[in-house]
């Protein structure tokens, strides 16, 4: 949760398309709460939704008033739920009607006039990918994107993923939607980069003079980062079967923390210096040739299993998947950074469903110290350190060292030390969407993926998903539910004599 800053966000209405779905209901709604409740907007935010439900202001106010009450993740204050709903408003329409967007801009008007927001709008798109360009066209057309000349105001617009499907669907959208709003009105969100462990590994690591300089191919063996979920498709069957976990997960997730943990420091701490060193970073992992696709990819889909004592289906058992389906549950890639600071160190990504538990952990694997000191002592094999930095859903961080056990003889053994986030102070009950919604509030983009960021991811993702479209998989499900993944994924440390760090 964001903390109070003495900064209250600006005057602003946010405009929700597609209010009615659980987005806005599990998370948009409660997320402002949160934000009223700390402090850091004013009763100068008013909410618009759009949706084809027929429903006047009032009808809405309780639709969400009971949404709020029911996904709110913290103790709710009555009060400020009831000084939020008078701000609440619907507009009743459908998204191809160039007349829902008429009724909206006659709102918007009122609105301004009677909450003074001083022309300020967010245009959120919580809505499916295939409506995006279709509600920014109209927003142009019907001169919602731009503020008049001399008026004073902003627009700006949040997309959610997926933000296109290959690197030519990811173009086509960004030059649509360059059509329509500049790139500094555009806020790509990608919720991971909410988290508050995720935001310190900058800190962390340019933050600490004992890391810095040590952050390189002379002292790090290998990095790898690991999203487990021990979910299944959850019912979205349906969207799993046209996405898959390299574009579900790898594509956007895994990526940003693979930038934040592989970029140089920026020049200052500044949207475009720290956009800049991550979209330096995207550019610089090698392109791979059909052959190292089969050679550094791996795929699975998991099979019926068990999870903590539950028996669940197979994936293609799920509501909405094909019996056939050849849709990858997970993905594992080994990728190199052809950069100075990285060059000779692989990275390791996995994420999959349905695996042993949820966990999200990014270790950075030290070079060993040479033994030669310990050549005429009982010390056969000294283990790597490791720093592992916890996401969720334990938030800490844990580094291993060496040290000797007591007695007579040198004996060394591993000992770690660990620090929790919980020991600063008690964290405030968040939903992940509180900094995100305020600096896009305060037009700090830091957190949120440029075009170019997109599109080089997409360039990495797209020949994988070229080759495995041209052969597609023999062996689906070739992973049980409950476990750690396919047996290939093993083998892709091991060839190098490497193995997967465990989840704890």
């Amino acid at each position: 949760m964001v903390e109070p800053t003495g900064r209250l966000a600006p005057p602003c209405v946010l405009v929700i398309f597609g209010a009615a779905g659980d987005l806005t209901k599990r998370l948009l709604l409660p997320t402002v709460v949160n934000l009223v409740e700390h402090g850091l907007v004013g009763q100068r935010l008013v909410i618009v939704g759009v949706t084809r439900q027929p429903w006047g202001h009032d009808d809405f106010r309780q639709v969400m008033a009971d949404a709020v009450r029911t996904f709110n993740v913290g103790t709710l204050d009555p009060t400020v739920l009831e000084s939020l709903l008078p701000r609440l408003y619907h507009v009743r329409g459908d998204i191809n009607d160039p007349a829902t967007y008429t009724g909206l801009r006659t709102l918007l008007a009122e609105v301004d006039a009677e909450w003074e927001t001083e022309g300020n709008y967010i245009y959120y798109l919580a809505v499916p990918p295939g409506l995006f360009e279709v509600i920014v066209d109209h927003l142009g057309q019907a001169e919602l994107a731009e503020t008049t000349p001399g008026a004073t105001g902003w627009r700006r617009v949040i997309v959610e993923k997926p933000f296109g499907h290959d690197l030519d669907s990811a173009q086509a959208l960004v030059a649509r939607m360059s059509q329509v709003f500049d790139e500094e009105q555009i806020y790509r969100i990608d919720h991971y980069l909410g988290k508050e462990t995720v935001q310190n590994i900058l800190v962390f690591r340019l933050g600490n003079g004992i890391f810095e300089p040590v952050w390189n191919r002379r002292y790090i063996d290998n990095v790898q980062i690991t999203v487990a979920e021990s979910l299944g498709v959850e019912g979205r069957g349906g969207y799993y079967e046209t996405a898959g976990a390299l574009r579900d997960m790898l594509q956007n997730h895994l990526f940003q923390l693979l930038t934040l943990i592989a970029m140089e420091p920026p020049a200052a701490f500044d949207p475009a210096s720290v956009r800049n060193e991550k979209v330096k970073v995207l550019k610089a992992v090698r392109p791979m040739t059909p052959e190292q696709v089969l050679q550094q990819t791996v795929r699975g889909q998991y099979g019926a299993g068990t999870i903590d004592g539950v028996v669940v289906p197979g994936y293609q058992q799920e509501p909405g998947v094909s019996p056939n389906s050849w849709t990858e549950t997970y993905a594992a890639l080994e990728l190199s950074i052809d950069n100075w600071r990285w060059a000779g160190v692989p990275f390791y990504l996995r994420s999959g469903k349905r695996l042993t538990k949820r966990d999200t952990q990014i270790v950075i694997t030290f070079r060993r110290a040479p033994l030669r000191l310990f050549a005429d002592t009982a010390v056969h094999d000294l283990e790597s350190n490791v720093l592992v930095i916890h996401v969720q859903p334990d938030e800490k961080i844990t580094l291993r060292i060496q040290a000797k056990r007591p007695g007579t003889t040198v004996t060394v053994v591993p000992v770690q030390m660990e620090f929790q986030y919980e020991t600063l102070g008690e964290a405030s009950p968040s939903t992940g969407y509180e900094t995100l919604l305020y600096d896009c509030m305060n037009g700090d983009s830091t957190l949120y993926n440029r075009a170019d960021m997109v599109e080089a991811s997409w360039s990495v993702v797209t020949p994988i998903l070229d080759v495995w479209k041209a052969l597609p998989p023999r062996d689906f499900p070739n992973y049980t539910a409950g476990s750690w993944g396919p047996a290939a994924a093993d083998m892709l440390l091991q060839r190098s004599n490497r193995t997967w760090h465990p989840v704890e």
